[in-house]
Protein backbone atom coordinates (compact mmCIF):
# COMPACT_ATOMS: atom_id res chain seq x y z
CA UNK A 1 0.00 0.00 0.00
CA UNK A 2 1.14 3.35 -0.33
CA UNK A 3 1.38 5.86 2.20
CA UNK A 4 0.60 9.55 1.02
CA UNK A 5 2.72 12.06 3.89
CA UNK A 6 0.79 15.21 3.53
CA UNK A 7 2.73 18.35 4.82
CA UNK A 8 1.41 21.77 5.46
CA UNK A 9 4.13 23.92 5.25
CA UNK A 10 5.03 27.60 6.52
CA UNK A 11 8.34 29.51 6.93
CA UNK A 12 9.76 26.16 7.93
CA UNK A 13 13.29 27.16 6.79
CA UNK A 14 15.10 25.56 9.84
CA UNK A 15 12.92 21.74 9.62
CA UNK A 16 12.59 20.92 6.44
CA UNK A 17 15.27 19.29 5.44
CA UNK A 18 15.64 16.90 8.88
CA UNK A 19 11.86 16.47 8.91
CA UNK A 20 11.68 14.86 4.87
CA UNK A 21 14.58 12.78 6.11
CA UNK A 22 13.07 11.74 8.84
CA UNK A 23 10.08 10.38 6.60
CA UNK A 24 12.18 9.55 3.96
CA UNK A 25 14.39 7.06 6.42
CA UNK A 26 10.61 5.08 7.00
CA UNK A 27 10.49 1.96 5.60
CA UNK A 28 7.12 2.54 4.04
CA UNK A 29 6.20 3.02 0.16
CA UNK A 30 5.35 6.50 0.12
CA UNK A 31 4.86 9.92 -1.37
CA UNK A 32 5.95 12.61 0.05
CA UNK A 33 3.34 15.87 -0.64
CA UNK A 34 4.69 19.63 0.79
CA UNK A 35 1.96 22.41 0.16
CA UNK A 36 4.03 25.39 0.66
CA UNK A 37 1.99 28.25 2.16
CA UNK A 38 3.46 31.21 0.99
CA UNK A 39 6.58 31.11 2.79
CA UNK A 40 8.43 33.87 3.38
CA UNK A 41 11.84 32.34 4.79
CA UNK A 42 13.55 30.60 2.07
CA UNK A 43 11.55 27.66 2.85
CA UNK A 44 9.80 27.74 -0.82
CA UNK A 45 13.52 27.74 -2.16
CA UNK A 46 14.96 25.50 -0.42
CA UNK A 47 11.90 22.73 -1.26
CA UNK A 48 12.97 23.65 -5.06
CA UNK A 49 16.11 21.70 -4.53
CA UNK A 50 14.02 18.90 -4.46
CA UNK A 51 12.59 18.68 -7.86
CA UNK A 52 14.35 15.83 -8.87
CA UNK A 53 13.41 13.25 -5.81
CA UNK A 54 10.95 10.92 -7.44
CA UNK A 55 8.59 10.59 -4.41
CA UNK A 56 8.47 13.84 -3.34
CA UNK A 57 5.86 16.69 -5.28
CA UNK A 58 5.71 20.22 -4.11
CA UNK A 59 2.43 22.65 -4.56
CA UNK A 60 2.99 26.51 -3.92
CA UNK A 61 0.25 28.77 -2.32
CA UNK A 62 1.07 32.22 -3.73
CA UNK A 63 -0.09 33.72 -0.48
CA UNK A 64 -0.60 32.29 2.71
CA UNK A 65 -3.80 30.69 3.38
CA UNK A 66 -3.63 28.45 6.60
CA UNK A 67 -2.88 24.67 7.52
CA UNK A 68 -5.94 23.60 6.84
CA UNK A 69 -6.30 24.98 3.52
CA UNK A 70 -2.76 23.55 2.71
CA UNK A 71 -3.74 20.15 3.60
CA UNK A 72 -6.85 20.04 1.62
CA UNK A 73 -5.04 21.20 -1.68
CA UNK A 74 -2.70 18.25 -0.50
CA UNK A 75 -5.67 15.87 -0.39
CA UNK A 76 -6.53 16.84 -4.19
CA UNK A 77 -3.02 15.60 -5.12
CA UNK A 78 -2.65 12.59 -2.85
CA UNK A 79 -2.75 9.32 -4.49
CA UNK A 80 -1.98 6.48 -2.03
CA UNK A 81 -4.29 4.20 -0.21
CA UNK A 82 -3.68 5.37 3.21
CA UNK A 83 -2.96 9.12 4.45
CA UNK A 84 -1.35 10.81 7.64
CA UNK A 85 -0.79 14.63 8.61
CA UNK A 86 2.51 15.49 9.15
CA UNK A 87 3.61 19.31 10.22
CA UNK A 88 6.73 20.59 8.63
CA UNK A 89 8.70 20.85 12.15
CA UNK A 90 10.08 18.11 14.16
CA UNK A 91 7.97 17.72 16.94
CA UNK A 92 6.54 14.38 15.90
CA UNK A 93 8.25 11.26 15.14
CA UNK A 94 8.41 9.75 11.46
CA UNK A 95 9.16 6.36 13.21
CA UNK A 96 5.65 6.06 14.57
CA UNK A 97 3.93 5.37 11.31
CA UNK A 98 4.22 1.40 10.80
CA UNK A 99 2.33 1.10 13.82
CA UNK A 100 -0.23 4.00 12.58
CA UNK A 101 -0.77 2.74 9.58
CA UNK A 102 -0.99 -1.09 10.30
CA UNK A 103 -4.93 -0.89 11.40
CA UNK A 104 -5.78 0.56 8.08
CA UNK A 105 -3.79 -1.26 5.91
CA UNK A 106 -5.10 -4.28 7.48
CA UNK A 107 -8.67 -3.07 6.91
CA UNK A 108 -9.66 -2.93 10.72
CA UNK A 109 -10.04 0.85 10.41
CA UNK A 110 -10.58 3.57 8.58
CA UNK A 111 -9.17 6.33 10.81
CA UNK A 112 -6.60 6.37 13.94
CA UNK A 113 -5.11 9.12 15.89
CA UNK A 114 -2.07 9.50 17.25
CA UNK A 115 -1.71 10.55 20.77
CA UNK A 116 0.66 12.28 22.88
CA UNK A 117 -0.88 11.25 26.25
CA UNK A 118 -1.18 7.64 26.34
CA UNK A 119 2.92 8.13 26.17
CA UNK A 120 3.32 8.94 29.92
CA UNK A 121 6.71 10.03 29.28
CA UNK A 122 6.06 12.91 26.49
CA UNK A 123 6.92 16.28 27.19
CA UNK A 124 4.31 19.06 26.46
CA UNK A 125 5.43 22.39 26.16
CA UNK A 126 3.30 24.75 27.81
CA UNK A 127 0.71 23.88 30.63
CA UNK A 128 -1.77 26.00 29.12
CA UNK A 129 -1.49 24.59 25.47
CA UNK A 130 -2.09 21.48 28.05
CA UNK A 131 -5.01 22.48 29.07
CA UNK A 132 -6.27 24.01 26.09
CA UNK A 133 -5.71 20.05 24.23
CA UNK A 134 -6.95 18.65 27.19
CA UNK A 135 -10.17 20.92 27.31
CA UNK A 136 -10.97 20.67 23.46
CA UNK A 137 -10.95 16.62 23.57
CA UNK A 138 -13.13 16.47 26.74
CA UNK A 139 -15.75 18.77 24.46
CA UNK A 140 -15.01 16.69 21.66
CA UNK A 141 -16.06 13.18 23.58
CA UNK A 142 -19.01 15.28 25.07
CA UNK A 143 -20.42 15.94 22.22
CA UNK A 144 -19.77 13.25 19.73
CA UNK A 145 -19.70 10.29 21.98
CA UNK A 146 -15.62 9.79 21.30
CA UNK A 147 -13.19 8.13 24.09
CA UNK A 148 -9.74 10.23 22.70
CA UNK A 149 -7.10 11.44 24.97
CA UNK A 150 -5.82 13.80 22.24
CA UNK A 151 -8.13 15.20 19.97
CA UNK A 152 -5.53 17.53 18.42
CA UNK A 153 -2.78 16.28 17.58
CA UNK A 154 -1.09 16.59 14.37
CA UNK A 155 -1.30 12.65 13.30
CA UNK A 156 -4.41 12.28 12.23
CA UNK A 157 -4.25 8.56 9.70
CA UNK A 158 -6.74 7.82 7.52
CA UNK A 159 -8.00 5.16 4.54
CA UNK A 160 -7.73 7.56 1.91
CA UNK A 161 -10.77 7.54 -0.23
CA UNK A 162 -12.63 7.82 3.40
CA UNK A 163 -10.58 11.20 3.76
CA UNK A 164 -11.65 12.23 -0.11
CA UNK A 165 -14.73 11.54 0.64
CA UNK A 166 -15.12 14.13 3.87
CA UNK A 167 -16.12 17.62 2.46
CA UNK A 168 -13.88 19.77 4.63
CA UNK A 169 -14.02 23.97 4.84
CA UNK A 170 -11.20 24.84 7.37
CA UNK A 171 -8.52 27.38 6.27
CA UNK A 172 -6.70 27.37 9.30
CA UNK A 173 -5.39 24.75 12.60
CA UNK A 174 -9.30 24.15 12.21
CA UNK A 175 -8.66 21.37 10.31
CA UNK A 176 -8.53 18.97 13.26
CA UNK A 177 -12.13 19.80 14.77
CA UNK A 178 -13.76 19.56 11.67
CA UNK A 179 -12.25 16.04 10.22
CA UNK A 180 -12.39 15.02 13.99
CA UNK A 181 -16.34 16.09 13.75
CA UNK A 182 -17.29 14.29 10.64
CA UNK A 183 -15.63 11.39 11.13
CA UNK A 184 -17.41 11.01 14.27
CA UNK A 185 -20.87 12.27 12.41
CA UNK A 186 -20.47 9.29 10.22
CA UNK A 187 -20.24 6.45 13.05
CA UNK A 188 -17.10 6.06 13.83
CA UNK A 189 -15.44 5.60 17.37
CA UNK A 190 -11.77 7.24 16.42
CA UNK A 191 -9.22 4.55 17.85
CA UNK A 192 -6.01 5.85 18.98
CA UNK A 193 -2.32 4.54 19.10
CA UNK A 194 0.68 5.70 21.43
CA UNK A 195 3.37 8.17 19.72
CA UNK A 196 6.56 10.41 20.78
CA UNK A 197 6.65 13.69 20.92
CA UNK A 198 9.29 16.51 21.30
CA UNK A 199 7.33 19.80 21.78
CA UNK A 200 8.93 23.06 20.72
CA UNK A 201 8.58 26.65 21.79
CA UNK A 202 6.64 29.59 20.31
CA UNK A 203 10.36 31.35 19.93
CA UNK A 204 11.41 28.05 18.00
CA UNK A 205 8.63 28.35 15.70
CA UNK A 206 5.55 27.10 17.57
CA UNK A 207 2.72 29.16 15.44
CA UNK A 208 -0.77 28.16 17.86
CA UNK A 209 -2.05 30.09 19.98
CA UNK A 210 -5.18 30.10 22.37
CA UNK A 211 -7.26 31.83 20.05
CA UNK A 212 -6.87 28.59 17.90
CA UNK A 213 -8.20 26.84 21.08
CA UNK A 214 -11.26 28.86 21.19
CA UNK A 215 -12.10 28.39 17.71
CA UNK A 216 -11.17 24.70 17.89
CA UNK A 217 -14.49 24.85 20.32
CA UNK A 218 -16.63 26.95 18.33
CA UNK A 219 -16.24 24.56 14.95
CA UNK A 220 -16.83 21.19 17.61
CA UNK A 221 -19.68 23.14 18.67
CA UNK A 222 -21.11 24.08 14.88
CA UNK A 223 -20.57 20.88 13.61
CA UNK A 224 -22.59 19.26 16.27
CA UNK A 225 -25.75 21.34 16.09
CA UNK A 226 -25.62 23.54 12.96
CA UNK A 227 -23.88 21.55 10.07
Amino acid sequence: MLLSVLIPAYNEIKSIDAILAKIQAVALDKEIIIVDDGSTDGTRERLATYASVPNIRVIHHEKNQGKGAAIRTAIQHMRGDIAIVQDADLEYEPQDYPALVAPIADGSHKVIYGSRFIKAENRHSYFTFYLGGQLVTWITNLLYNQRLTDEPTCYKVFEANFLRSIPLECMRFEFCPEVTAKVAKRGIRIQELPINYYPRSIEEGKKISWLDGIEAIWVLLKYRFVD
